[in-house]
Order: C-alpha cells, then sequence, then structure tokens
C-alpha cells in the first residue's frame, strides 16, 4: 500500500476521498522539466496538517461538499475535479479563494478561462490552472529498445482525443498565459499573479520496465492496461478471492471501498463480469480487489482496451499535429 492510499483511507466518504487525492496525489509533470512553477496546496506543514483535520472533520460531515460538487447532469472528471479544488479553496485552512473561472473575452468571444485565482497566507497571489488527466503510454515498437524509454507524445487518452504532449503545450503557451494578457488586465483584478499549474491523475503502462519521459514526475501514480484478449488470458480462472469493478468516469480518482455485501454481489457475477471485459468495444477503467481480512481492498487499477486499440492509439501519437 502507497502512502498516498494509506492517506486516502483516512477517510470513509467517497467525494471527500476524492479530494484527498486531487490534494496530495504526486504531481504527474516533475518540478525540474514541468516548464512552469508546479502549484503546491500548502505553504507549511501547519497547514498541511490542518488540511488533514479539516478533512476528517469534512469526512463527518459531508454535505456541504456534496452539493458542491454532485452535479446529475454532469459527467465530466474536469468539472467534477475543479469543484473539489474549488471547495478547497473557498472552505478550507490554507489558501483563500479569490475567484474561480474567470472568462477573457475579446470583442465579446471568450478566448480562455483562468481556473483559480487565490492568495496565500503569506500574501503571494496566485493563478492555477487545473488538470487531471488520465494516459496509457503507448510507444513504438519498433523505436523500442532496453531500457525502455519514453516520450510525452506516448501517452494518449483512452479514447485517442487526448495527447500529454499537445495538453502540456497548450497549458504552458495558452492556460498559464492568461493573466499576462491585456483582457485580463483590463478586469481590474489586480496582481501579480505567478502562474502555476496543478497537473494531477494517473499514468497507465502496458510494460512496467518502460522509463517514464523526462517531464513525469518521478513518483507520479501508476496503472496498468491490457487487451481484452491478453487480460483474458491472465485471468482464465475464476474465484471468490478477486473481484473486478469497472470505474464510472466520476469515480476515477481515489480507491473505493468495497463492503462486504457488494463483494458478495461481484463474486457472484464474476462470470458475467468477466465476458463483458473480455469483449469491450472501447477502453474501460477497472479496478480489482482482493480479499484482506474480513474485508477487500484495492490491490491496482487499469484499462482493458479493445485488441484493435494499440494499433490507432500508436497512429495517434505519431500524428503530428491535432486540435485539442
Amino acid at each position: 500500500m502507497t502512502d498516498l492510499s494509506r492517506l486516502v483511507d483516512r477517510f470513509e466518504d467517497a467525494t471527500v476521498r476524492d479530494l484527498a487525492w486531487l490534494l496530495f496525489s504526486p504531481d504527474l509533470l516533475r518540478a525540474r522539466a514541468a516548464g512552469a512553477p508546479l502549484a503546491q496546496p500548502f505553504e507549511s506543514a501547519e497547514e498541511r496538517d490542518a488540511t488533514l483535520a479539516w478533512l476528517a472533520a469534512l469526512d463527518a460531515a459531508p454535505q456541504a461538499l456534496h452539493v458542491r460538487s454532485r452535479n446529475p447532469k454532469s459527467t465530466r472528471l474536469g468539472i467534477y475535479a475543479e469543484s473539489l479544488l474549488e471547495f478547497f479553496l473557498a472552505q478550507g485552512p490554507a489558501a483563500r479563494l479569490i475567484a474561480a473561472n474567470v472568462p477573457l473575452r475579446r470583442q465579446r468571444r471568450t478566448i480562455g478561462e483562468c481556473d483559480f485565482l487565490l492568495e496565500t497566507a503569506r500574501g503571494a497571489r496566485l493563478h492555477w490552472e487545473l488538470a487531471v488527466k488520465f494516459y496509457l503510454h503507448i510507444g513504438d515498437d519498433e523505436r523500442l529498445s532496453a531500457p525502455l524509454s519514453a516520450r510525452l507524445s506516448d501517452y494518449v487518452g483512452p479514447n485517442l482525443q487526448d495527447r500529454f504532449d499537445l495538453k502540456h503545450a497548450r497549458l504552458l503557451t495558452h492556460q498559464l498565459a492568461l493573466t499576462s494578457r491585456p483582457e485580463f488586465a483590463a478586469l481590474g483584478l489586480g496582481g501579480p499573479w505567478q502562474a502555476q499549474a496543478f497537473v494531477k491523475g494517473r499514468l497507465f503502462y502496458r510494460d512496467e520496465a518502460v522509463e517514464p519521459a523526462p517531464e513525469v514526475g518521478a513518483q507520479h501514480v501508476r496503472g496498468w492496461w491490457l487487451t481484452a484478449s491478453e487480460w483474458s488470458e491472465r485471468n482464465d480462472v475464476i474465484d471468490d478471492s478477486r473481484a473486478w469493478v469497472v470505474q464510472p468516469r466520476l469515480a476515477w480518482l481515489a480507491s473505493r471501498r468495497l463492503h462486504a455485501d457488494d463483494a458478495k454481489s461481484l463474486t457472484r457475477d464474476a462470470a458475467a463480469i468477466r465476458a463483458h471485459l473480455t469483449a469491450v468495444s472501447s477502453p474501460t477503467m477497472v479496478a480489482a480487489y482482493v480479499r484482506d481480512g474480513a474485508g477487500w481492498r484495492e490491490e491496482s487499477r487499469g484499462f482493458i482496451v479493445p485488441d484493435d486499440w494499440p494499433e490507432r492509439a500508436r497512429a495517434f501519437a505519431a500524428s503530428p499535429v491535432m486540435a485539442e
């Protein structure tokens, strides 16, 4: 169990766990290669400890967080993550929220939106741009040789509509530059504002020997991915010691607790679940749970992809230009 897992497991409520994961998970980018300063939720150890105490109190009475973050009409993970971070900045014991989702317009056309403007206890005025990303490493089998090494363009979104290198470039050249534009100055919000990247998520690997791209954080959260055929071959025995759970998009952040009744249902339906996962038509995030005493714990998390996905993903990773 990782330090992050132990920290998240302090909390029972799923939304509080997600907020804790967002605040305490490692950055996806490496500080010295990110191209911009990385956001730090806490200025001091005292703020960190105060936040843990605040989360514990929130865990006991999470209704206000639920009201702010749960929108039954939206399944967009980015919107959900923004609502969690906004709640922390507005209600938590660390930095103070000045404004969120500030639109910049030119001739009545929106040209961008600043995610968060905040002020720390020491008076620093910060502009945070939030990105929560889940990329699968694909690589080029003909290029790679031991030790395997990755490029940022090798990390692709599961639906092949996003790529880490292009997201990184847009973050640096557009999003983090918003508070330096004349359209922002015209809003009268003062400054100067120091732009920082708040980039969290998980990267998934088919081969554990891959050396991450130099821009990737050394401690980033990792997962695995397999084709449907590969997953089926490795999980050809059905027993009651393991349960597989399909993760809906809004459950992609922190691990979830698997209670006894849920586990019984999953093990009872194991054959049907396995048949469904063996025939996936689109990349599907799953979590593997194993027995842990009287309960169940999440052992790993990964994607099962259709058998033709790797070929399409390699073509997508190699494409020279793509609109975000």
